[in-house]
């Protein structure tokens, strides 16, 4: 994949001793591109106006995390409005498929150290968030964004969904819509997007090696990062995880809930703007361990 010289020309700006010996591209986010340089130095380019604001949260973000998370996240070298760096944290996204197939120790180990960060980053004191001014996170949605997603579902996917799909769909809003599922929780500092490919795990260690990409983080309801666990991971690792994060048996309806509803958000995106990408998005991703809401804990 050819990397522009626009890209290039701006590391050699910023980097004028570093050796580009070799460099890889990578296109996948929604945001930003991501140029790897000798395997050591990340360098990241906004792809349009609005990512270079949600890039300036996202500074903020990092620079009061770090205060509080022990786990390795990314460490800001330099800070530009169209340019961001810092060194390469290694490892592979930790998917399901890799997390069982670890030995039980080393599985419980893995489990402990995400109990621990999303507990650290949950509990980082709110006056530290509101002194960074750090915005609510995109990934909130409210009650009323939710009743208004349904209305979207309805009418622009369920000419393509089955009879079957359809009745998902409403028995899965049905405790939203009557108002036996409160979506309401303290606001918290979460990460937004915790999916598999942004929590890294290395093979050798058989340990988390760090967390990346904070773009979508911002203040929400600790359930949005709980759903993205439970979407991603399963259910019965959510449970184990609760050995080492407070409140998920409070917040478990409302994270089952929230992994719903990522999928549809995603097909409605997809079918809207004709994208087959977008449509695709989370083939692989999902755990399909999830039970229905109100189920016992």
């Amino acid at each position: 994949m050819t990397i522009p010289d626009h890209y290039i020309k701006k590391i050699r700006a910023v980097y004028p001793n570093l050796s580009l010996d070799q460099l890889e591209l990578n296109q996948d986010g929604m945001n930003n591109d991501v140029v790897i340089v000798n395997q050591q130095l990340v360098c990241r380019f906004p792809k349009n106006e609005w990512a270079k604001e949600d890039l300036k949260t996202e500074v903020k973000i990092l620079q009061v995390a770090r205060q509080f998370i022990d786990l390795p996240i990314p460490d800001l070298d330099r800070v530009e409005e169209d340019f961001v760096s810092y060194p390469l944290i290694r490892g592979i996204a930790l998917s399901r498929h890799q997390l069982f197939r670890l030995e039980l120790l080393a599985q419980e180990k893995v489990i402990e150290q995400l109990g621990q960060f999303y507990q650290q980053l949950h509990s980082i004191p709110s006056d530290a968030v509101a002194a960074a001014n750090i915005p609510s996170s995109i990934a909130e949605r409210s009650r009323e964004d939710m009743i208004a997603l349904y209305e979207q579902v309805q009418q622009i996917l369920f000419p393509h969904l089955w009879r079957h799909q359809q009745t998902w769909v409403h028995e899965h809003f049905e405790p939203l819509v009557s108002g036996t599922l409160d979506l309401g929780t303290p606001s918290v500092l979460i990460h937004g997007d915790l999916g598999c490919y942004h929590i890294l795990f290395d093979p050798e260690q058989q340990s988390l090696s760090g967390i990346i990409d904070f773009g979508t983080a911002g203040t929400g309801s600790p359930a949005i990062d709980l759903a993205a666990l439970l979407d991603n991971h399963g259910e019965a690792v959510l449970k184990r995880m609760s050995k080492y994060y407070s409140g998920v048996e409070a917040l478990i309806d409302q994270a089952r809930f929230r992994a719903g509803i990522v999928w549809l958000q995603w097909a409605l995106m997809g079918v809207q703007n004709k994208d087959t990408e977008i449509l695709l998005a989370h083939i692989g991703s999902s755990a399909r361990d999830i039970q229905p809401i109100g189920a016992s804990w």
